[in-house]
């Protein structure tokens, strides 16, 4: 050997390792998957159980608007509501959806013309029957008090809303409704 060569072998290390690249192996990408799906269900059900909940409409109570059928979103944690907006209730053991027709303070009176909401008779372009009071309900008028709304059901005619249980106290609603999945043309 040529002093060139005995210099090199001296470089060289005196044994090699064989160490293959790192490759995770097919287990833990497969564990690695399942600890991921795992994750994203919990956090989708902590979502749904505390902040959003599903509602399936079951009558034509707030035709048009919610059709039997319908699949209704709702905001659990927004209990604030306007005049308009549409939430979800329960009463007797069954989930209603109404919508607000009167807040805190405002004086409700049903007359032959129709709904009035303090004095003044009420233009709802959206709702196709006659406001009617109940034989059995409510006495108007009706202040609603603090804290607490006044609901009827779009489709007025034989709809158990307000006329009959009074106004709804905000903390007893189960949340605003935010959007309205049409299931039937799924």
């Amino acid at each position: 050997m040529s002093e060139a060569e005995n210099n090199m072998a001296a470089a060289r290390p005196a044994h090699r390792s064989r160490e293959r690249p790192q490759t995770p192996s097919l287990l833990k990408d497969v564990l690695y998957l399942l600890l991921k799906i795992a994750a994203i269900i919990a956090v989708v059900l902590l979502v749904f159980t505390f902040m959003f909940g599903l509602h399936r409409g079951a009558d034509a109570s707030m035709a048009p608007a919610v059709k039997d059928g319908d699949l209704v979103l709702f905001y659990r944690l927004d209990k604030t509501y306007a005049v308009g907006d549409a939430l979800l209730l329960e009463f007797e053991g069954q989930k209603q959806v109404r919508r607000v027709v009167a807040t805190a303070g405002d004086t409700v009176e049903i007359t032959e013309d129709g709904l009035m909401i303090n004095g003044a008779l009420q233009q709802e372009p959206e709702i196709y029957q006659t406001t009617q009071r109940y034989a059995g309900g409510v006495s108007f008028p009706l202040t609603v008090g603090e804290s607490q709304v006044f609901v009827l059901g779009d489709a007025r005619e034989n709809v158990t809303d307000s006329r009959v249980y009074g106004a709804v106290n905000v903390k007893d609603t189960l949340g605003k409704i935010i959007t309205i999945l049409r299931r039937r043309s799924i």
